[in-house]
């Protein structure tokens, strides 16, 4: 066991842990962020996704040694955020969201993708959410989404 302390949606936090446990565990679990769920535990399916550092990672694989003096943003940090929230409405209005389980992943992925490209073509969104898997909408208003929040969040990101 070993005291990690990291930032944590923009406020220092300390957990007491083994570092070989998962960051998803620790922020579901000790924490109380459930956002991040448990998909695949493999890092395939990108429910668990959360930014480490301002860079999409699944939480599933990264080891709390790993997480110390580290940023970590997750849905709970964003979505009160005025780039949190206009892609959270900006899914909704596309019909990107129907059982909700892969969403925080993908709005992860959206907010990673859109920091880094303000404005993406379809292709870079296909490949920035290639690493997240809905059973529900198909992509298409998946990426309908990401490009109403590009298009309306003009100046956020």
């Amino acid at each position: 066991m070993r005291d990690i302390s990291f930032t944590l949606n923009g406020g220092k936090v300390k957990v007491i842990t083994d570092p070989s446990s998962r960051l998803l565990d620790i922020l579901r679990e000790q924490l109380g962020l459930t956002a991040v769920k448990e998909g695949c535990g493999e890092g395939e399916c990108g429910a668990c996704s959360v930014l480490k550092n301002g860079k999409l990672v699944n939480s599933c694989l990264v080891p709390m040694g790993s997480v110390q003096d580290t940023e970590i943003s997750t849905l709970e940090g964003i979505r009160d955020t005025d780039e949190g929230k206009c892609i959270i409405d900006s899914f909704a209005e596309s019909g990107a969201v129907q059982c909700g389980f892969c969403t925080p992943g993908m709005v992860m992925a959206a907010a990673a993708l859109l920091r880094e490209i303000p404005k993406p073509d379809e292709m870079q969104i296909r490949k920035a959410l290639s690493g997240n898997l809905c059973r529900c909408t198909g992509y298409n208003m998946i990426i309908n989404g990401i490009q109403l929040a590009a298009k309306r969040g003009d100046g956020i990101w």
